[in-house]
């Protein structure tokens, strides 16, 4: 086969891998892009068959899996409470195990004290362990 039918399939199979995700049509379209090379080279279609079946499974068994691990990792972003866990805060208003006020990320949130520490006063470095429906508790210390 020519090498233009080679590089005409592994265009299409890279576009179709769009509606899949899955990255098996952009391996078989590199196996085809590879073959094309060849082709220019060696006009034997059996040949250029064999070179498409290794290349597509080295490919597929090679090269897909480190793919899909990349695409399919979890976001180092945390959001919601678990952004919360650990931040810094302040001390807005005097905090013990019955209540008070921080400021976390520039927001007055209502926070308490771990029970048995000592009240927190206004302007001290806290950090929030721990939330409790729209309560932080918190600690002293960065």
């Amino acid at each position: 086969m020519p090498a233009w039918v080679w590089f005409s399939g592994a265009v299409l199979l890279s576009i179709a891998e769009v509606l899949g995700g899955e990255f098996v049509l952009l391996m078989l379209g590199g196996a085809a892009l590879v073959t094309a090379g060849v082709s220019v080279f060696v006009p034997i279609l059996w040949i250029q068959l064999l070179v498409f079946a290794l290349t597509a499974v080295a490919l597929v068994l090679g090269a897909r899996p480190p793919l899909l691990r990349q695409f399919h990792r979890t976001s180092p972003i945390r959001t919601g409470i678990e952004a919360v866990i650990g931040s810094k805060a302040t001390v807005v208003s005097t905090v013990d195990a019955d209540g008070g006020q921080v400021k976390i990320g520039g927001e007055v949130w209502s926070a308490k004290g771990v029970e048995g520490h000592r009240p927190l006063p206004p302007g001290t470095g806290v950090t929030v362990v721990e939330v409790r429906g729209a309560t932080a508790v918190v600690i002293w210390g960065p």
